[in-house]
């Protein structure tokens, strides 16, 4: 990854060769000092990549104008509805540390004046326990089961009377934090138990820590000049001893995918955009559980206007009617008067920028995740509902996805 304007700082001679203490390390320095930072691991990469920014003023609000080599390097970090208590934030790309080249820390020339002090941070001990960022919002509500099969049942009556075709319900579940509970640990853990997920955990100062390990794309730009996107519903639990592609799917989870991958050809259909590659749906495995993906694919060498697709399209596309329903506006309205909580990060979404090389973004919808508190954690899974939905399955559907992320808690008390 050749960063040609950022300066290399070496580790000094007394800091520990190990990657993972160094990345602890810088970790540590950045809250102490309350700057934002953002950890993940791309799906199938062998190393996470650290970026801190250089304070919570530098963050931008909003997205670059266009996802290309033009745009600013840095993490993408946005609510499921934009608002003051919970802002759409841009962490720019002020300090990278990529495990796979551990020998050095890259500053960006914005970012020169913190040279001193990152040189200090290498300089001092790391400290047993790491101070996290944590939000300054009020807990959410928590449902019950019976409230969230009440919701479930609101919703099915919706479809029924046609003010919607679809709704995703949601809800949040509240749960102690482990003793000794080491995000950075749970973040390690999530990456060996997900690899094929997009592993992230994000603490920014008032807005709070956040840690999850995401299975769906919302837009990505690769190297090559591609544009991917993808279609991804319908639930079940992995079963050890069946292979994904013998699952057996109900008529519920089907049609539920085929509105979702409906929603995104009407999304290009918006644009003009005819000429697109569309492959599924297939049974993938994310995590304990499979669900029914269809994936898009546009070459941007081909299309008119192609350094604003990518921007265009997340606008158009956030929220998808995977995580909130269509027509937009309408189930957007329904879970506004009926949810009972705000989602505040959860089924928002957030990745890197330009910083993996330039012109490439990837970017995912923040799913199965989690938010941490002083005492606590904060769980979040939602169900998409149709017709033929049950209350008590959506219920159960919602432990299940839980548990993805939920194990590390049990790992950190074992």
């Amino acid at each position: 990854m050749p960063l040609p304007d950022y300066r290399q700082l070496p580790w000094p001679a007394t800091a520990s060769p190990d990657a993972t203490a160094r990345l602890r390390h810088l970790v540590a320095g950045a809250l102490r000092t309350g700057r934002p930072l953002a950890l993940w691991r791309a799906p199938d990469a062998a190393h996470p990549q650290l970026l801190v920014a250089r304070s919570l003023e530098a963050t931008y609000t909003g997205l670059p104008p266009a996802l290309d080599d033009r745009a600013p390097a840095g993490f993408a970090f946005f609510p499921f509805r934009d608002s003051d208590h919970n802002p759409a934030l841009f962490l720019p790309a002020d300090v990278r540390y990529d495990l796979a080249r551990p020998e050095a820390v890259a500053v960006a020339p914005a970012a020169r004046e913190l040279v001193p002090n990152l040189t200090a941070w290498l300089a001092l001990p790391t400290p047993a326990e790491l101070a996290w960022h944590y939000s300054t919002q009020p807990v959410p509500h928590t449902a019950s089961e019976a409230e969230y099969q009440a919701l479930v049942r609101t919703g099915v009556a919706a479809i029924e009377a046609r003010e919607v075709v679809k709704v995703v319900s949601s809800r949040a579940a509240r749960q102690p934090l482990p003793p000794g509970f080491d995000p950075l640990a749970a973040f390690a853990e999530l990456s060996a138990q997900s690899p094929r997920a997009f592993v992230s955990l994000v603490s920014v100062p008032g807005v709070g820590t956040w840690l999850g390990a995401s299975p769906e794309v919302l837009a990505e730009v690769t190297a090559d000049g591609q544009f991917h996107t993808m279609a991804l519903a319908g639930t079940q639990p992995l079963v050890p001893s069946t292979r994904p592609q013998e699952a057996i799917w109900r008529q519920k989870e089907i049609e539920e995918q085929a509105l979702v991958a409906r929603y995104i050809v009407n999304c290009f259909k918006q644009l003009r955009l005819r000429e697109y590659l569309e492959t599924g749906p297939r049974t993938v495995v994310a995590g304990r559980l499979l669900h029914l993906r269809t994936d898009f694919e546009v070459d941007l060498h081909n299309i008119p206007n192609a350094a604003s697709l990518g921007t265009d399209m997340l606008r158009l596309l956030h929220p998808t009617s995977a995580v909130g329903g269509m027509p937009k506006t309408a189930a957007m309205a329904f879970l506004q008067q009926h949810e009972g909580y705000d989602r505040a990060y959860y089924s928002g979404f957030l990745g890197p920028v330009n910083v993996e090389a330039p012109g490439i973004a990837r970017l995912f919808v923040n799913l199965r995740c989690l938010q941490v508190r002083a005492t606590e954690v904060i769980l979040y899974a939602g169900t998409g509902l149709t017709i033929d939905s049950d209350p008590a399955r959506e219920w159960q559907e919602t432990q299940m996805k839980m548990q993805t992320v939920g194990a590390v808690l049990m790992k950190n008390e074992e």
